[in-house]
């Protein structure tokens, strides 16, 4: 035990701060428990847990910083790339936006003790033109609210976690095997989530020149925008004639509207992820001409077909 003791105080503010600063890069690293066992080894040494903490809050800025800077320079374009390979792709990006246009920039504050939202929220931040001193000063609060949480566990526990460890250590090959499983079996569970999930997602989709043919042969297809209020601050186009309508209440909208009628929805996520929700759950619903837009609105921008401009204060229509 006098090793690990020793391992700790030559290697420990040093593991601390580059776990920390990888996690907020959104790596896969346990950066919360390192923390609670930084603490539990330094419980006894006031200065040794606020410089945990310092280090912590440091490493967590400059990664959120990193963050905010790239969100700030190519705006969507990063946010789609984080949940591209998320194993959560269909809620990756909504969520955080739907919980920003709530809460603003103060989700900063809370970002770090939620799982997904802690790597999204910067760089969405950041795409919103969130001053640079305001995030720096709430990235720093919910840092500090995040770091001082994890030492004080591990000070309070420090009894407990260092036996803990100690007996983990002391079964060597074993305590890491079973630890390798239960990491396995976690992500082996969320990956086949995803592969059902996307599965599932495999409804006809339509690109944009077909439904720009649809517009022009006169077939007047309904378009439903489920783009979150968030996503529709930070991209204010939509293809005309669209309707803004919730992803959870789109069905009471198409009253009255022919089941044969072609909807075309479209959002700003990977995969079509939020449109082909609203497709499946239309379909389940008599209408047979339910399609997502592939690409959705980009793919329609960047085929240089007319959007119109959505305009501030227009509601959500919900019934």
């Amino acid at each position: 035990m006098d090793d690990i003791v020793e391992l700790a105080g030559r290697y420990g503010m040093a593991a601390v701060f580059f776990t920390v600063l990888l996690e907020s890069l959104g790596l896969p690293v346990p950066a919360m428990p390192i923390l609670a066992v930084a603490a539990a080894y330094a419980a006894a040494d006031r200065p040794g847990l606020a410089g945990i903490i310092a280090l912590s809050v440091l490493a967590c800025v400059l990664g959120d910083l990193l963050w905010y800077v790239a969100g700030r320079r190519y705006g969507n374009r990063v946010l789609r790339t984080l949940c591209r390979i998320s194993l959560s792709p269909d809620s990756c990006v909504r969520q955080t936006e739907e919980v920003f246009g709530r809460w603003g920039a103060v989700t900063l504050v809370f970002a770090k003790f939620v799982p997904g939202l802690a790597t999204i929220a910067p760089p969405l931040a950041g795409s919103m033109n969130v001053a640079l001193g305001r995030f720096v000063g709430l990235a720093a609060l919910g840092a500090l609210l995040w770091s001082a949480t994890a030492v004080a566990v591990g000070a309070i526990f420090h009894d407990g976690i260092i036996a803990l460890l100690g007996s983990f250590l002391h079964r060597g090959t074993q305590a890491l095997e079973l630890i390798g499983s239960l990491l396995a079996i976690v992500i082996g569970f969320k990956w086949w989530e995803r592969r059902r999930f996307l599965r599932a997602l495999r409804i006809a989709r339509i690109d944009a020149g077909q439904l720009e043919s649809m517009r022009q042969e006169g077939a007047n297809p309904v378009i439903l925008d489920v783009r979150s209020r968030t996503a529709r601050e930070l991209d204010p186009r939509r293809i005309p004639g669209a309707r803004h309508v919730d992803i959870d209440d789109a069905a009471p909208h198409l009253e009255g509207i022919d089941r044969r009628t072609p909807v075309i929805v479209y959002c700003n996520c990977p995969n079509e992820a939020s449109a082909a929700r609203v497709a499946l759950t239309l379909s389940r619903q008599g209408f047979r001409r339910v399609h997502p837009l592939l690409g959705g609105l980009d793919a329609w921008v960047e085929a240089g077909y007319e959007v119109e401009a959505w305009e501030a204060g227009e509601p959500i229509l919900k019934s």
